[in-house]
């Protein structure tokens, strides 16, 4: 797995080192971090609400002033060159910024005056993002009418006017109902194959950091604690876990169960009453006989990135978020 502070084969869009984040009163919502993102690359930060990702995403769009340490798109630094950084930059934020008393062609068409994209250029981009971003009937009616994935939708197409290097896309999905969550990343992903823009995305939603990013740093109160690829964070788990929901005495009985039973018990991870046991090759049936099952509900499945989150941080990301 690669190290978080290892950088891309090729020059990086994001360079990360050693980014800090302290408000007033000593809160420190970023607390250290290192990351590279190179050209075309769609990398996530995923974690809770509150891990300090939105944060990070505030550094890097230079709406927020680090603290400490460095970061740089395209080799502008976010702090010494905002205007540079922002010029070959996009973001779309967590809530939403549209007016919703102008047209969707208007709010495309203000985004590119204010990124002094030339008229014609911004006539033929503002079509080829309707179409492409399923816009083409809406763009003429206002904000107002349109559901929260429409809006959403145009959001990112207000971002890319401009043709950005780099897009930010600070949790694109939250707040929307399942069928519109799952058609919006469809169009994310078909961006990325047909932009090749480097994206920046914030998570907490375990699906969407799978499916999307070709790394995932995992965030955990400010600082990253694992980054790599889906599969190879998952890879640190087996093909397999064991999951083992105990009664009377719980974990810690089961946990000497196993530790009897000749099964090593450093990997095993707790939440609450539940245990989860990768297996690394072993048969579910070797796990379960070294417990007395008695009140003990158990399932197998494949692991996941929220149990990789557990077992760095000992906390379930629905949970803290």
């Amino acid at each position: 797995m690669r190290s978080v502070s290892d950088p891309p084969h090729r020059a990086a869009a994001i360079e990360v080192q050693g980014l800090r984040k302290t408000y007033p009163g000593g809160v420190e919502a970023v607390a250290g971090i290192d990351f590279s993102v190179a050209p075309g690359e769609v990398f996530g930060l995923l974690g809770p609400n509150g891990a300090g990702k939105s944060t990070t995403i505030g550094m890097l769009t230079t709406t927020v002033r680090p603290t400490a340490g460095t970061a740089s798109l395209g080799g502008f630094d976010v702090a010494t060159d905002p205007l540079r950084a922002r010029a070959i930059s996009s973001v779309v934020f967590q809530e939403p910024v549209v007016d919703r008393a102008l047209t969707g062609r208007a709010t495309m068409q203000l985004h590119a005056r204010l990124w002094r994209v030339p008229e014609a250029r911004a006539a033929d981009r503002i079509s080829e993002l309707a179409g492409v971003l399923g816009l083409v009937e809406l763009l003429d009616r206002p904000v107002g009418g349109y559901s929260g994935g429409e809006r959403r939708r145009l959001e990112i197409a207000r971002a890319l006017v401009s043709d950005p290097q780099v897009l930010f896309l600070d949790e694109p999905t939250v707040g929307l109902d399942p069928l519109i969550r799952r058609e919006l990343l469809d169009v994310i992903a078909g961006l990325r194959e047909r932009y090749r823009t480097t994206i920046l995305l914030t998570t907490h939603y375990l699906e969407e950091a799978q499916s999307l990013c070709d790394r995932v740093a995992i965030v955990h109160s400010g600082r990253i604690v694992a980054c790599g690829a889906p599969h190879e964070l998952l890879a640190a788990l087996g093909d397999q876990v064991i999951e083992l929901r105990t009664n009377g005495d719980g974990p810690s009985a089961a946990l000497e169960a196993l530790r009897a039973g000749g099964i090593p018990t450093g990997d095993v991870f707790v939440v609450g009453s539940t245990l989860t046991v990768p297996l690394r090759g072993r048969m579910p049936a070797d796990v379960i006989a070294a417990l007395d099952l008695n009140g003990t509900a158990v399932a197998t499945r494949p692991p996941t990135l929220d149990d990789v989150y557990v077992r760095l941080t000992g906390a379930r990301i629905g949970d803290d978020a």
